[in-house]
Order: C-alpha cells, then sequence, then structure tokens
C-alpha cells in the first residue's frame, strides 16, 4: 500500500459537542494529547492516510514499527492457524498498534482500518534511541503498554463473568468513555463495525447480540437515529452503566 502524507493541520480530530465527562476520563484525554506531542517533537513521525479496509500491517509480517492512530478507528484481528478470525481490539486516537510484534520480530495481528483516519509511523530503533535520551518518553511508552494489557484484563472480565445483554451494554460504554476521552460526540455514535463483528469481539453470535441491541432501545438504554441501526442515540451514558450494574445484582426472592 502506497503511504500518504498529509500536512498536520489535517490530521487534528473534530471536536465535537459530548456530555459530561468524568475526571478519569478528562484525564485520559490530557494524556493523549501530552504523548501524541512528545511523539511529535522527539520524532517527527511521518504521517499517513488511511481508508476504511486499509491494512496497516498482517499477522506474520516482519516488525519494523508501532503505529500511534491520530484520528479513525482500527480494528485488531487475531487469525487461528484452522483459520478463525476474531476481533480482539477496537484501537481509537492516541492508541498503540503493534506491541505484539515485539517479542517474535513479527506481528501477531491484522490491523484495519474501520474508517478514515491517520497513522503515525513509529519506527521502534529509533523510538528506543529517544526513549534512552528522553526518559518522559520511555514513561509514556510503559503507561501505554500497561493501559493496553489493563484493558484486554477488563475485556476478558466482561466476557466470562457478564450476560450477554450487560456485554453489550459495556462495550458500548467503554466505546462512549474512549469517545469522550478524545472530545468526541458520546450523544450519538456511529458503529463502525456489523452485528457480526460486535458478536465476533465478544464472543457472541449476531442474533444474541441484535437481541441485546434491541433490549438496550425497549429499555431506552440507547435509541436508533437512523434505519440502518448503526447510528445509536445515548442520552445517558450512565444508564448503559446502571444496566450493567443490574445484571450483577442478585435475583429478588418473592
Amino acid at each position: 500500500m502506497t503511504a500518504t502524507v498529509v500536512p498536520a493541520s489535517a490530521s487534528r480530530a473534530p471536536i465535537l459537542p459530548c456530555a459530561a465527562v468524568s475526571d478519569d476520563v478528562r484525564a485520559a484525554g490530557e494524556h493523549i494529547a501530552d504523548t501524541l506531542r512528545r511523539l511529535q517533537e522527539a520524532l517527527a513521525p511521518p504521517r499517513r492516510l488511511v481508508h476504511a479496509g486499509d491494512v496497516l500491517y498482517q499477522a506474520g509480517d516482519r516488525f519494523r514499527n508501532l503505529y500511534v492512530l491520530n484520528s479513525g478507528l482500527f480494528k485488531i484481528v487475531n487469525l487461528a492457524p484452522d483459520g478463525r478470525e476474531q476481533v480482539v481490539g477496537i484501537k481509537f486516537r492516541g492508541d498503540w498498534l503493534g506491541f505484539d510484534g515485539i517479542a517474535e520480530g513479527r506481528y501477531g495481528c491484522d490491523a484495519v482500518a474501520m474508517d478514515t483516519g491517520e497513522v503515525w509511523t513509529i519506527g521502534y530503533e529509533a523510538l528506543l534511541a529517544a526513549c534512552a535520551a528522553r526518559p518522559t518518553l520511555l514513561v509514556k511508552l510503559h503507561e501505554a503498554m500497561s493501559r493496553e494489557i489493563a484493558h484486554d484484563r477488563g475485556s476478558l472480565l466482561s466476557m466470562c463473568t457478564l450476560p450477554a445483554d450487560a456485554r453489550v451494554a459495556d462495550f458500548l460504554r467503554s466505546w462512549i468513555d474512549s469517545l469522550a476521552s478524545r472530545g468526541l460526540r458520546t450523544d450519538q455514535i456511529s458503529l463502525r463495525m456489523t452485528r457480526a463483528e460486535i458478536g465476533n469481539h465478544l464472543g457472541m453470535t449476531l442474533e444474541t447480540v441484535s437481541r441485546a441491541l434491541s433490549r438496550l432501545a425497549r429499555d431506552k438504554v440507547i435509541e436508533f437515529a437512523g434505519k440502518g441501526r448503526r447510528e445509536v442515540h445515548i442520552a445517558d451514558p450512565e444508564r448503559l452503566s446502571a444496566f450493567v450494574q443490574g445484571s450483577l445484582a442478585p435475583p429478588v426472592l418473592q
């Protein structure tokens, strides 16, 4: 694929109205902005414009670079030896891609764009040299790795402990928090994933995802803003949290 360099002025993610965010979410947004600034100052990484369906790297490709998403959305797809595919991660602005390639020297997953966006290419050797000269940048790298581990652990916990409807609600809440921390709109989100992809990511069937979304709509937790049912209106994100918590409450005995 041919890399396209775009000017810095075209890479800024749009700031849109969003619901009130918590201090933790606001702090996450400040952290993302600070990390991007430090990378720009230390490495001036080349910028690459991507479109939905573009593949950044594939499983088995030789590892040379890490990537940081400056705008857009990516899915990370794991391919089993028997051909089974699973969406193991969703990446938003400020997220790093390619950590799985460090240990073995080859990427273990595919990184596929889900929307138009911009990716910064970070040469791994150059990054290590920059980190040696700038310890604060090394801290940022370690924090990014730690957050990825924590996120993967949280996703596994959700998959193993929540019923299907609550798992979908938790997925939507996580999506909203990711958007909020990046200063993006959260009252209405566009799901760039099919029901089948969401189910694949959450360990559920397409039919189960559809039923879960329908129940959330019936309970007025979400609303569908269009006929395609990809535009989801969420007036109060706390309803998603309450729905998840309610699913964990023990049944009331009569």
